[in-house]
């Protein structure tokens, strides 16, 4: 499988990283970012091409993963679709927008393409997936981050935001991909608590459901991208995780 990446930024340097170890499961030959050296840097890593323009890549990969923002979302995930192309969205906030998502299904639809979004930086997705085929009653988010992760400065405790997700995503477009996650996976607009914390030193997501199913409560602490402390190294390995899955025989989780 050939694949090309969209933002060439923490993400995509851990992929690249596994690339060279030949752990990734494809092949990750295209690479795109505004700042064309960035691009520069990973390609030399793995033989790979650099592209100028997004569509130059198109006709030579079978999936895209889009690592940038969710602007790239909305602005060149439509057109690698329209090619028939596979999707990898890194940035799953942008398919918070109900309209952005409707359009991005029907184009997949009509080109028999896929769109992939991995599970990023929360455990227990699968079975927020599995509960969701029954009745999800109530589905909550609590997120603390350092501070300068979600840059402020702070002394105390301080909750940003505390509201829908569908609202936190909007607020914080590249901190909060872990509630548009959430509330895809159970298909209810979650309720999240945002809280700066200099008292923590990594990324930590609670995530609360209950259901017809049963209940439960997950705590993830995450250890945070050198690059990119917005980013969580768990982000990336689902999304590594999820690109070697479609190569294997045997499948295990929803």
């Amino acid at each position: 499988m050939k694949v090309g990446i969209i933002g060439c930024g923490a993400i995509a340097n851990i992929m690249t990283n596994f690339a060279v170890e030949g752990k990734l499961g494809i092949d990750l030959n295209f690479f795109y970012d505004r700042d064309i050296e960035r691009a520069e840097n990973l390609a030399l890593q793995v033989d790979g091409t650099v592209v100028l323009e997004v569509e130059d890549m198109l006709d030579k990969v079978d999936l895209v993963i889009e690592a940038a923002s969710p602007q790239a979302v909305a602005d060149v995930v439509p057109k690698v679709l329209e090619k028939g192309k596979d999707v990898l969205i890194m940035s799953i906030g942008a398919l918070m927008d109900k309209e952005l998502r409707e359009r991005l299904e029907k184009i997949a639809s009509s080109t028999d393409s896929k769109i992939f979004a991995p599970s990023g930086a929360i455990v227990g997705l699968d079975g927020i997936k599995a509960a969701s085929i029954g009745k999800i009653k109530e589905a909550s988010l609590i997120t603390r981050k350092p501070p300068k992760s979600l840059g402020i400065k702070t002394e105390g405790e301080t909750i940003l935001y505390e509201g829908k997700a569908s609202d936190a995503v909007k607020e914080f477009p590249t901190n909060i991909n872990v509630a548009a996650a959430l509330s895809l996976a159970c298909g209810k607009d979650v309720d999240v608590k945002i809280i700066a914390d200099p008292s923590v030193d990594r990324n930590m997501h609670e995530v609360h459901v209950i259901g017809d199913s049963g209940e439960f409560t997950t705590i993830t602490r995450n250890v945070r991208c050198s690059m990119n402390p917005k980013t969580s190294v768990l982000a990336a390995y689902s999304a590594i995780k999820l690109l070697k899955s479609l190569n294997e025989n045997i499948i295990v989780g929803t």
